[in-house]
Order: structure tokens, then sequence, then C-alpha cells
């Protein structure tokens, strides 16, 4: 287990990011974007919080100038945290979106181009090459293995859903030796609740499927607060009970809505709740004068900055109503 490093090694990076966090779009700002009149009054305020060209008529330009945007909040605070591996908490996932892509791509033989993002820790060039070649020495190792596991099962199965599940638990596995390599108790939790959101969103979606719990077995992810066994007996009970057992954890609300999601009700709000209640963890971060909990926090603010920004205009664009854009903004701490 690697050295800690101690609370105090981040003074300068913290104070610097405390700074940085009155940059994040505050909701106030995201109501005038939101109720803006026009597209151009919209884009002067997004202009006016630092942020370049982004139109929603053209997906791939806004998508690449807020991937840009993602590079330079990564690149801006890498140099001076202490432990920079933190870092790759929030590159690593784009890792395994990548994967995804290639291997569903190749089956279909077609491109997957348009589908990748390159913010991850290997460049898409890279993993191009080494998933058409099949070597993949060089990659990380938990990813090379990740690869060669989700190809062997479509390969076997042809069941892209099941190449997808194996690759998540290796995204989380991956997330989860992160966390012991720093040796950091807070991103340990922030891994687990991302498990507890991806296993209660795994309960719901197979409950309404109509699936067996032994199918939810091979999906469930171990780490989470909730126990396994606890979300198979709600299976096997076609979600009863799922208020009591979530209702001491911060997914709570989130359960309610997939209590209903379950009784023929939308799955927006559930989904939008099971973000929330992770957002709910790194709202911590707020109250930690230093250490990796503020970095980690702000990072992931900012994430949820970008995403929110990506249903604003794509909503504003398709011409949704103001309300339901803003039920599918995800909360952030600002």
């Amino acid at each position: 287990m690697a050295k800690k490093i101690k609370d105090t090694d981040y003074l300068v990076i913290s104070a610097r990011v405390k700074a940085m966090e009155t940059g994040l779009l505050t909701r106030e700002r995201m109501e005038q974007i939101l109720e803006a009149k026009t597209d151009e009054e919209a884009a002067k305020i997004l202009q006016e919080c630092g942020y370049g060209e982004l139109d929603a008529a053209d997906p791939e330009a806004m998508d690449a100038a807020l991937s840009a945007a993602r590079e330079a909040t990564l690149s801006d605070v890498m140099d001076g945290a202490p432990e920079p591996r933190y870092i790759e908490l929030f590159k690593l996932k784009y890792d395994y979106h990548n994967v995804k892509a290639l291997l569903k791509a190749e089956a279909m033989g077609t491109s997957a181009d348009r589908m990748l993002m390159d913010m991850g820790r290997v460049s898409t060039a890279v993993l191009k090459e080494a998933v058409r070649s099949g070597e993949l020495d060089s990659l990380p190792p938990m990813l090379a293995s990740a690869v060669a596991e989700a190809r062997e099962i479509l390969d076997t199965t042809r069941d892209p859903q099941l190449s997808d599940i194996a690759l998540d638990r290796w995204t989380y596995a991956d997330m989860a030796a992160l966390a012991e390599e720093v040796n950091s108790d807070f991103l340990r939790g922030y891994v687990a609740v991302q498990i507890d959101a991806a296993n209660l969103r795994a309960l719901v979606r197979t409950v309404r499927m109509g699936k067996s719990p032994e199918f939810l077995r091979g999906v469930l992810m171990e780490g989470g607060e909730v126990a396994a066994d606890a979300i198979l007996t709600l299976s096997a009970n076609r979600g009863s009970g799922m208020n009591e057992v979530y209702g001491p954890t911060r997914f709570a609300a989130a359960a309610e809505a997939g209590a209903e999601a379950l009784r023929g009700g939308p799955l927006t709000e559930f989904e939008k709740l099971c973000d929330d209640a992770v957002g709910d963890y790194l709202a911590g971060a707020q109250y930690v004068p230093f250490g990796e909990a503020p970095l980690v926090g702000y990072l992931a603010a900012r994430e949820t900055e970008y995403t929110n920004l990506r249903i604003l205009l794509m909503g504003r664009g398709a011409g949704l109503p103001a309300d339901v854009i803003r039920s599918r903004l995800r909360a952030s701490y600002v």
C-alpha cells in the first residue's frame, strides 16, 4: 500500500481549488441560460463564464468544445496536485467507454470513430490499434485484462450487453484499485457510492425488464454500502421493500422514484436522483478545508457542469420546455 500523503501537502492546491470553485456555473447562471430568449443570448452568458462556442446545432463541435474544457481543467490542476493519480479517476472511465465502442464496432463491421472520446489515459489511436491487433501490452494492466475478457464474452455469446457488464465491472475495479493505491478514504467512499448507484439502477432496470434475480446476480458489483444479497432479495420480491432497504442511505429519494418507475412511471427522475445521490456525497468536500477531498469534489463538480451544459443546450436545441430540461439537470453543490 502506498504511503499516505498528508492532508497538509494539499494546502496550496486546496486553496487554488477553493478559488476555482467560484468559476463554477451557479444555479442562477444555469437558469439564465435556460431562460435566455435566443441562442445568441445563451451563448453570450456562456462566454462570460469562460466557455467558447457551444452550439447545440452542431453536437460534434459542442462535444469537442466540452472535451477541450475538460482537458484544460485537468491540466490546470495536474501540476499542483501532490498525488497526480487522482486525475486518473476522471480519465479511466473514458478508456472503458472507448473499449465498448471499439468492440461493438468491430463486431458489427463498422467504424467507432464517432463514438470515441479522446479523454482517457490512453489515446484513442493507441487503443484502436491495441484492440485491432490484440497486442495489449501497451495498455494499463487492468484495462488490458478488461479488453481480453470483454472480447472473449462478445465472441462467445455475441451479446454486447454481457460484454458491457464485464467492462463496467472492470471500470469500478480499476477505480477501487486506484483508491487503494493512493490510500484515500474519500476516494474509497466515492467508488462505493458509485457502485451503490450502479446496483440500484441495475435492480430497477432488470425488474422492469422481467429479468430473474439470477440474471441480476451477474450484473451486481460488490463494494457498495447496500449488500448484494439484500438487492437480490428485492429483485425476488419484484422491488417490494426497496424503500425500507434504501431509506437509511443517501439513495432514499432515488429508491422512492425507482419504486414509482416499477409501477410504470418514467425512469428519467429515477436516473437523475441516482446521480444526485453521488453528488450529495461529493458535496461533503465543501466542508473539508484541505486534503484530496476538495480536489476530487471540484473535478467532479466540473464533470457535472459539463453534463448539465450538454443537457441544457441539447434540450434548448430540441425545443424542449424549460421545465422538462430543468427536471433533467443533475444536482451540483454550487
